[in-house]
C-alpha cells in the first residue's frame, strides 16, 4: 500500500472507531486498499526461484505446495492462484524469511 493510500486509509479507521463511518463503508475501502496479485508467467516464477537460489522442491516446501506445482508452473501448464500467489508476492517484496 502505498503512503498516500495508507494515510488516507487511517484516517479512515479513525474515523469508523468514533462511529463517523459505517462498518460496511469500512470494509468497502479495506478491500479497495488491497494491493493486487500479479499474474505470473512461467518466466518470472523461474526468476524468482533463481534469485533465491532455490531448487523447485525447496520453493514447493516454502509455499506449501507440491514440487509438481512449481514445475507446472514453471512450464506454464498451470498458475499459482489465491494464498500460494500472495505468498509469492510476500517472498518477493521481503524475502523467504517473511513465509518461513
Amino acid at each position: 500500500m502505498s503512503n498516500i493510500l495508507k494515510s488516507i486509509h487511517d484516517d479512515i479507521q479513525a474515523l469508523h472507531e468514533i462511529d463517523a463511518v459505517s462498518e460496511v463503508t469500512m470494509r468497502n475501502f479495506d478491500v479497495m486498499c488491497l494491493s493486487t496479485v500479479p499474474k505470473y508467467t512461467p518466466e518470472r516464477i523461474k526468476q524468482i526461484r533463481k534469485n533465491f537460489r532455490i531448487s523447485q522442491s525447496v520453493l514447493a516446501a516454502y509455499l506449501c505446495v507440491t514440487p509438481k506445482a512449481v514445475q507446472k508452473w514453471e512450464l506454464g501448464t498451470s498458475k499459482p492462484a489465491g494464498a500460494t500467489a500472495k505468498l509469492l508476492v510476500l517472498a518477493e517484496k521481503n524475502g523467504l524469511k517473511a513465509i518461513a
